[in-house]
């Protein structure tokens, strides 16, 4: 099936959902490309690896830690450059990288000039693991960058191999023009990224909005009270929810929706999972760590969605060599229609042609308890 997306559309895309998280994960297809198949269709996917990791140019997007390690729209770094602060200072994080903005930050600044030098650099690029001091084993040359990533010195420059990280200087890699957008304060920008939430979750609690960034309490509710103070948010009563909900004041309501779409594990509809239970009184948990046996579901589990309520799930698999989508197992919920499966096999015929599969196989089909 040829791709009929365009960047325009994509782009609309990127920017309603304000980020792509990105998983390691390539079972299906790297979790980053999913979300916009999701609304969009085939889509050439290389859009995706250009506006990110491409000449500098076309770049219109950065990796940075926003829901978790993501995807985001250029415009969006200035509003996090808070949290680069914080992990300059060695606040927030892992433990272990927070020493090297302290008693290590020697270590980190040394690999610092070595990129700053040499030009982009991968972890495995240090000799054997090590920096040319021999300092480092392989550990701590990948812990220091991670840090140095966080802290904003270092952004990644392009993927390669089996996607690792190139690293480079950030001022080398986020274009001048946003580089030079003043730093906003901390109550700004959280402002902004709560509302950016808001936009993105149509309804949502308190909860669900500090959660899409990641922001601590005090800071989400603070600002939630400020945008409601605004006008920006309008407090609403969801009937069964027990919490206050919030609706953007732009927020377009439908009065229908149609639609099926399979969903990564990771797509922001569903990444909060109880708030995907009370939406859709559907209970999701990824099993890709949960021992074979002990598996409810299956290892890479999309659940579908069909017009307002998820209706299933499938496991599924890209075998590349053989040509073929395996669709492991079907779970069919309770009360789902009787045209589930029908249009579940049409979206599972659709991401296999996206993914340049030839054929779609379908395993054991079983109805949820």
């Amino acid at each position: 099936m040829p791709a009929t997306v365009g960047n325009a559309q994509l782009r609309r895309t990127i920017e309603t959902l304000s980020l792509h998280q990105i998983d390691s994960v390539n079972v299906a297809v790297r979790a980053h490309y999913l979300p916009a198949f999701s609304r969009l269709g085939a889509y050439d996917r290389t859009l995706i690896d250009r506006a990110a990791w491409g000449p500098k140019r076309e770049r219109r997007l950065f990796e940075y830690w926003a829901h978790e390690a993501s995807l985001l729209p250029m415009a969006l770094q200035p509003l996090l450059r808070w949290r680069m602060t914080q992990a300059d200072r060695g606040e927030g994080g892992w433990t272990s990288l927070r020493r090297f903005a302290t008693e290590r930050r020697g270590e980190a600044e040394l690999i610092l000039e070595r990129i700053r030098s040499d030009g982009p650099m991968a972890a495995s690029d240090f000799e054997e693991g090590k920096s040319r001091s021999g300092w480092w084993e392989w550990g701590d040359t990948k812990q220091a960058l991670e840090w140095l990533f966080r802290a904003g010195h270092i952004t990644t420059a392009t993927r390669r191999g089996s996607f690792e990280r190139v690293y480079d200087l950030t001022e080398r890699v986020i274009p001048a023009a946003i580089m030079a957008v003043p730093t906003p304060s901390d109550d700004d920008a959280y402002r902004a990224l709560i509302e950016r939430s808001a936009r993105t979750l149509g309804v949502a609690t308190e909860t669900d909005l500090r959660d899409y960034f990641r922001l601590k309490p005090e800071a989400a509710r603070a600002s939630v009270t400020a945008l409601v103070e605004e006008g920006v948010l309008v407090p609403v009563v969801v009937t069964g929810w027990g919490k206050t909900g919030y609706l953007h004041r732009d927020a377009r309501r439908p009065r229908r929706i149609t639609g099926a779409a399979l969903l990564a594990p990771f797509d922001p509809l569903i990444w909060e999972r109880a708030r995907t239970e009370r939406l859709f009184d559907f209970h999701y948990r990824i099993e890709i760590y949960v021992p074979a046996e002990k598996r409810r579901h299956g290892y890479y589990v999309l659940p579908f969605l069909l017009d307002d309520r998820i209706v299933a799930r499938v496991d599924v698999k890209s075998d590349r060599q053989a040509g073929k989508l395996l669709a492991h197992r079907v779970t069919v919920e309770r009360g789902a229609p009787a045209e589930t499966l029908e249009r579940l096999g049409i979206e599972l015929r659709r991401m296999a042609d996206w993914l340049t599969l030839g054929e779609v196989k379908i395993g054991a089909i079983v109805q949820d308890e």
